[in-house]
């Protein structure tokens, strides 16, 4: 158990194929050994299929929870993996953007690591935000109003957001730490 005990609290993984597994396996592990509980919700039902690089198939995750049976009161933090495909197809999944947006209205903690911010974009809640992102996506947050800079852990209010999997246990960490102070 680290610094900070989550216990009682409920952190959904909103991903679909392609998600860049490591980017689900660590935030997934922090929460467990925090205490919370994980969640995966998706638009995909049955199983998703994670990327290692984007390039190679990994491994297999159950979905918990459709994304239409989900709602953010279900839910204590919101935690939005990376991949490329896995960022570009949630952008139009239906409801997912509407999902990502009832975090932000409900002002619960919310983290998006690599290509994931693209649906912070879509859902509307980019505008005024200091954030960072896998730098390909960096242009798409300006163009969005977002103030993007290039660190491993940025935190603006409730929004905590990372580069890439080499920025994992500062993105872990800083996630843990905003769920447990919520």
């Amino acid at each position: 158990m680290g610094k900070f005990d989550i216990s009682g609290t409920r952190v959904a993984f909103l991903c679909t194929n392609g998600v860049e597994q490591v980017e689900l396996t660590r935030p997934w592990e922090a929460v467990k050994d925090a205490g919370g509980t994980p969640v995966l919700v998706s638009p995909q039902e049955g199983s998703i299929t994670a990327m290692e690089n984007d390039w190679d198939h990994a491994d297999s995750f159950d979905v918990d929870v459709a994304l239409g049976q989900a709602s953010v009161e279900q839910f204590d933090a919101l935690v939005l993996p990376g991949g490329t495909v896995n960022a570009d197809t949630m952008r139009l999944a239906q409801g997912a953007a509407e999902f990502v947006r009832a975090f932000f209205e409900a002002e619960k903690p919310v983290a998006a690591i690599c290509h994931a911010p693209w649906i912070l974009i879509d859902a509307g809640v980019a505008k005024g935000r200091t954030m960072t992102s896998y730098k390909s996506v960096a242009l798409d947050l300006r163009n969005a109003g977002a103030v993007w800079i290039d660190e491993e852990v940025v935190a603006d209010g409730n929004l905590t957001t990372s580069r890439s999997p080499g920025d994992l246990e500062a993105f872990c960490a800083k996630l843990i730490e905003r769920i447990a102070v919520a």
